[in-house]
């Protein structure tokens, strides 16, 4: 049996139902202002192969690069060394359904800052629930 193998994790996914236009709701995920204002400080420009920075705080920037752009419904970025991050939004008549989907986990692992995926997977897994919140709040507002 070959111990080389990566041990995939199950991807972070939280949905949550905003009462905004998807046109709206698009901006705050595929803009650098529109995510800053829930999420972290960055330079995101929606075009595929655009490279920007997430400020993460005490853990310095994060290097992305933008992979997939299907506005208004799709946006994807590779986000470090190891993560994809995807927004994904379903227009539901005078609300959006926002889906985040955190990929790219693995058992055996190490993020950039040393920590084991198998730890960190469960504190993103929580701080997401409350972004999704914090998305729908600011949405709201």
């Amino acid at each position: 049996m070959d111990n080389n193998m990566d041990q995939k994790l199950p991807d972070i996914r939280h949905s949550v139902l905003v009462n905004a236009p998807i046109s709206k709701v698009w901006s705050a995920v595929s803009t650098a202002d529109g995510l800053s204002a829930w999420f972290m400080p960055n330079d995101l420009e929606a075009v595929v192969g655009h490279e920007f920075q997430l400020n993460a705080g005490p853990f310095g920037l994060s290097p992305c690069k933008v992979t997939l752009v299907e506005e208004p419904n799709r946006l994807s970025f590779n986000w470090g060394k190891d993560w994809t991050l995807t927004f994904e939004l379903s227009d539901r008549e005078e609300q959006t359904e926002v889906t985040v989907i955190h990929s790219g986990w693995s058992a055996d692992q190490l993020t950039e800052f040393g920590q084991p995926h198998t730890v960190i997977r469960g504190n993103m897994d929580g701080g997401w629930s409350g972004l999704v919140i914090k998305l729908k709040t600011h949405l709201e507002d």
